[in-house]
């Protein structure tokens, strides 16, 4: 008798188990999480046989995540690494996790994605056109796109 509850529980498992699908989020967007480096990033030789054990891709933070239709260098006033003002309206704007990590439903389109800083507005990444941290989100399509914010560290 116990052999066959196993081989009953062990059956059933195994049909449930296969009948799962991926969990696919409805809609369409942006995904990431934004994390925080600062300080010295200069290479350096270290001694053969050991590593250098800084890390470059950050520690998360929460921050607020601002999305604008895709902006351009020329629409931003840049100072000390942070844009003081955009040309653009925000789309939206979200709050990540404790952990930076942020979900943000859009509708298909071109959008430019800022984290909020104390003295501004922070992106990190631009394309060859100028355009201010890019994001393209397609029907039915999560984009991802991890944010660090590095504007006080040395490279």
């Amino acid at each position: 008798m116990n052999k066959l509850v196993k081989l009953l529980f062990a059956s059933a498992f195994t049909l449930i188990l296969f009948q799962c699908a991926p969990y696919k989020p409805e809609g369409q967007g942006v995904v990431g999480q934004v994390s925080w480096l600062e300080g010295n990033h200069m290479p350096t030789i270290v001694e053969e046989g050991k590593k250098d054990k800084r890390k470059t891709v950050g520690t998360p933070v929460k921050r607020t995540v601002r999305v604008y239709p895709l902006i351009t260098i020329s629409e931003v006033n840049l100072e000390d690494g942070l844009f003081k003002s955009v040309s653009a309206k925000p789309v939206t704007e979200i709050e990540t996790d404790e952990y930076g990590k942020y979900s943000i439903n859009l509708s298909p389109g071109r959008y430019s994605i800022l984290t909020v800083e104390e003295g501004g507005l922070f992106a990190s990444t631009f394309d060859g056109d100028g355009n201010i941290q890019p994001a393209t989100v397609k029907e039915g399509e999560w984009t991802l796109l991890d944010i660090v914010v590095n504007y006080k560290a040395a490279f």
